[in-house]
């Protein structure tokens, strides 16, 4: 279920109180410890993190007209959704995978970039603070660029 709204605040007041909670936990928590560099927005009808055009021109390669996604965090109709571009493969899927079983006794239900909760109180935010440090919006190009060529 995407959004129509226009602004984060927007976004905010149309989700039920628990939602909305939990969302701006997540926002908080994953503004505090983003690298410099990104910048927050609504994307695709989410509060999103991008690499701005400033840092990378290029833009996403399926819609250039938009900033470089990196993380994305929704109230969607099922479930609250974390989206985050890098934990997909490789060392920080597995960090990751390894972390959440320290901060949860619940089954990961993770896609490549979509980590999903039913309940609200089942997002362990301080995770996601940690996992929002972890790639500074250089690396973010680099690993991206690298997967687009393939």
């Amino acid at each position: 279920m995407q959004s129509k709204a226009k602004t984060i605040e927007e976004y905010l007041t149309t989700l039920p109180d628990d939602r909305a909670e939990i969302i701006a936990a997540l926002r908080t928590t994953i503004k505090k410890n983003l690298p410099k560099g990104f910048e927050e927005t609504m994307q695709y009808g989410m509060i999103s993190y991008v690499v701005p055009h400033k840092l990378y021109p290029a833009g996403y390669h399926t819609n250039p007209k938009d900033a470089l996604p990196f993380i994305s965090i929704a109230s969607q109709k099922n479930h609250i959704a974390v989206y985050h571009m890098t934990v997909y493969e490789g060392p920080l899927h597995d960090w990751f995978v390894k972390e959440f079983k320290k901060h949860s006794d619940k089954k990961l239900d993770m896609g490549k970039s979509c980590i999903r909760f039913k309940k609200a109180e089942d997002v362990p935010v301080k995770l996601f603070g940690e996992l929002a440090t972890k790639v500074k919006p250089k690396e973010w190009i680099e690993l991206y660029e690298k997967n687009i060529k393939r």
